[in-house]
């Protein structure tokens, strides 16, 4: 099936929403175990809050890895459909991967962009984004074909949707507000490793 959004939308179209609202409709939508890779900072505190999945995995002070940990699982776990949930900050300091994951065509596997034009944690000095970079364009540009701005909540759980239906990779890009996290995620990574391991069926 040829990738065609209904309704194509740039960045400045795209509506801004709540990340935590669009995180728990992404994962409302997830029925077949999917793994969910949630990046640093307060895209993973919203994923915590959402539902303490086993197959989630909340990365604590890797930067830019999100992604890159992601294509890991989904090279290892083939037949498991795999989301990377990654802010522009973060992205920005990995852009590489995009290339990587293209050339590697890795069919299972969805990355979603939390793109506030900030790297919010750390007190919410401006991205590049916020003046000039959109990270949709760069993806496609990197090889990506199958990426677009969501252009609202409906768009976004249609985009996921069809992520979690069709052969990959995607990039699903989402302008999001700079509301505070609804938890913090427990900081304690050898047992989120396990958990994240036995949700994966790798470890007993």
């Amino acid at each position: 099936m040829a990738f065609s959004p209904n309704q194509p939308v740039t960045r400045d179209q795209a509506k801004v929403m709540n990340r935590f609202d669009i995180t728990k409709r992404m994962v409302a939508l997830l029925r077949q175990e999917e793994a969910v890779i949630g990046g640093i900072g307060y895209t993973n505190f919203d994923l915590w809050a959402a539902e303490r999945r086993p197959q989630n995995f909340y990365m604590l002070g890797s930067m830019g890895l999100a992604v890159p940990i992601a294509l890991g699982v989904a090279l290892a776990q083939p037949q498991r459909k795999v989301i990377a949930l990654e802010g522009d900050g973060s992205l920005l300091m990995q852009l590489g991967c995009l290339g990587t994951v293209a050339a590697r065509a890795q069919k299972n596997l969805a990355i979603v962009i939390m793109d506030n034009g900030a790297y919010q944690i750390t007190g919410g000095q401006k991205t590049v984004t916020d003046q000039c970079v959109d990270l949709v364009a760069v993806a496609k540009a990197s090889g990506l074909a199958q990426s677009a701005w969501a252009a609202d909540e409906s768009a976004f759980e249609e985009l996921i949707s069809l992520s979690l239906k069709e052969d990959g990779p995607w990039l699903i890009g989402c302008r999001i507000d700079n509301a505070k996290p609804a938890d913090t995620t427990e900081r304690d990574p050898p047992k989120l490793k396990d958990q994240f391991m036995r949700g994966l069926g790798v470890r007993k």
